[in-house]
This record gives C-alpha cells, sequence and structure tokens, in this order.
C-alpha cells in the first residue's frame, strides 16, 4: 500500500469522496459511541481525516492517528485544530487514555499477520480507559473470498471537484497466511480533451477475517465481543464488532 497512501494519497482523496458517505459514517460510529457514554476518542488510521471534524463538533475529544505521512498533512489541513499523530497503530502511546478507539474503513485489514492484529489490538487496550470500547469493521472471509476464488477484475469510477477518475483492480486469493488476497489497482484521471491518463498504480496484500478470528484475538488481547453485525461497504461485504476492555 506503499504508493496508495503516499503518492497517490491526493487521488485517494478525491475518489474515496464519491464511494463513502461520510455523514453516515460518522452517525454510524458516533451512536455507537454514545450508546456505550465515550466523550473521547482515538480513530485508527484516520486517513485524510474525514470523520475528524464530525466526532469535533458534535462534542467528542478527537485524536486522529496514521502512519501515513502524507494522510496527516492533508487531514491537518482540513482541520487545523485537532491532534493527528504520526504513529503505529501495532504499537503506540497517547498523552493521555481515551474512552474508544474506533478502526474505519476496513483499515484494520492491512494487518497482515496474526502478531500485527495481536499487537494493534494490545496497544488500543493499553491506550483505553477502564470499560473503554474498541470499534471497527473488518472485510468477511466467508463471504468476500469464494466470491474472488478464481481471481477477478473490478472497475470503480469516481467524480470529484470536476474531475473524473478510474480504478481499474484485480483481486485474488492469497493464502500465505489465512485468508489473504493480492490487490493491484491501476489509477487514472481524465484529462480536459476528455482522455484517459495514467495517475499511478498500487500492489497490496489484505486480510479478511472470520468472525471466529476476530473474537479469539479480541479475547486474548483483555476485550470482550459486545456484537459482530453485517454491514456491507461500497465493495466489500463486512462486519462491524463492538468490543469492550475487561
Amino acid at each position: 500500500m506503499a504508493d496508495l497512501y503516499g503518492d497517490l494519497s491526493k487521488v485517494y482523496e478525491a475518489m474515496y469522496q464519491t464511494f463513502i458517505n461520510y455523514e453516515e459514517e460518522f452517525a454510524f460510529y458516533y451512536n455507537i459511541l454514545k450508546n456505550y457514554h465515550c466523550t473521547s476518542v482515538v480513530e485508527v488510521g484516520c486517513g485524510t481525516g474525514h470523520l475528524a471534524s464530525r466526532f469535533s463538533i458534535n462534542g467528542m475529544d478527537y485524536i486522529g492517528m496514521d502512519l501515513s505521512e502524507s494522510m496527516i498533512s492533508i487531514a491537518r489541513s482540513h482541520n487545523p485544530l485537532l491532534t493527528f499523530l504520526l504513529a503505529d497503530m501495532r504499537l503506540f502511546r497517547l498523552e493521555r487514555k481515551v474512552d474508544a478507539a474506533i478502526i474505519t474503513g476496513r483499515t484494520i485489514s492491512y494487518l497482515v499477520t496474526n502478531e500485527d492484529v495481536l499487537g494493534t489490538f494490545r496497544s488500543i487496550n493499553n491506550n483505553l480507559n477502564v470499560e473503554g470500547t474498541l470499534v471497527f469493521d473488518c472485510i468477511d472471509a466467508a463471504k468476500f473470498i469464494p466470491y474472488i476464488k478464481d481471481g477477478i477484475d473490478i472497475c470503480h469510477n469516481a467524480s470529484f471537484e470536476g474531475k473524473d477518475y478510474q480504478r481499474m483492480s484485480h483481486w485474488k486469493p492469497n493464502f500465505n497466511e489465512s485468508y489473504l488476497f493480492d490487490w493491484q489497482s491501476h489509477y487514472q484521471m481524465k484529462n480536459d480533451d476528455g482522455a484517459w491518463i495514467d495517475v499511478g498504480t498500487d500492489d497490496s496484500t489484505i486480510r479478511t477475517f472470520t468472525k471466529d478470528d476476530i473474537v479469539l484475538m479480541l479475547e486474548l488481547c483483555g476485550f470482550k465481543v459486545e456484537s459482530i453485525t453485517d454491514r456491507m461497504s461500497y465493495a466489500f461485504d463486512t462486519f462491524v464488532v463492538v468490543a469492550v476492555k475487561k
């Protein structure tokens, strides 16, 4: 994912504006956190910070965190009064503990080894207050892997601020560890003459999860699973997990 969250960060920013309804995304996570009486949150893998101002405006003490310098730079430009940290989700420490952590946009999918996932859950647990809440979404292996078992080509189109973008992707299973898949993507933008020009490419290995995988790893890291709910995203069958620090 080096190119997507580095050199291609501005393209990511433009395309995901149309892929995701951020107002709905915010409302979904905010309502969960309010149900658990959370007043502070760290967004792990905050990307370009589309949820940040929404949490802040609604009275939540918000911290954004991401491993990508270019993503953090864009997030800070959009939200100059909020706190954004450049940090690795697998090993981080906040200055003060928070009531909740969220991982949105299937960001957990980039943790391809069990130790990556366990390290992330442990770090989050260490940075939560007593009975703190963790909420995140996963690509559902049971639904997605059979769908791409023979390899599949997908094209996504998006328009933002007068420019048209296209992403052509190839997905195929990769069983080196657990239920991975390789995601090869090619990005194009339409120029003023109406011709498509190459913007860049990205090759990533992505992890999907079974619900049993997630329950076990959370238990090992000091969490109790409260709920697992199926939720379709723009391209993937996903499920959302709510867990509480023991």
